[in-house]
């Protein structure tokens, strides 16, 4: 049985119809999804767990309050981290994502 990973990027302007993608190989396979909030992301989740996925990354927008959340709405059953970045490089990634 293949195991099943999926990396979640949230933004209000992804289509999450047409913003994903899948890789199979012999032993995994790997799925990126978007979701546009995190209501939809927690529906999303919820999917991917019924769908035997077994671990999730999250991007960076949601940060560890979110995750935690997440994880709980899995019972604590899906392996969810998420992304993040050395504190020093704050000035650079504030000034990409609000231009």
């Amino acid at each position: 049985m293949k195991k099943k990973f999926a990396f979640l990027l949230m933004g209000p302007d992804y289509t999450p119809s047409q913003h994903t993608a899948l890789f199979e190989t012999e032993a995994m396979i790997t799925r990126i999804c978007t979701a546009r909030d995190f209501d939809e992301a927690c529906l999303l989740v919820q999917q991917l767990q019924r769908e035997g996925f077994g671990a999730v990354e999250l991007c960076g927008a949601f940060g560890p309050e979110k995750a935690q959340t997440l994880t709980q709405l899995t019972n604590n059953e899906m392996a969810i981290g998420y992304v993040t970045h050395d504190p020093a490089l704050d000035r650079l990634f504030t000034a990409f994502f609000s231009e």
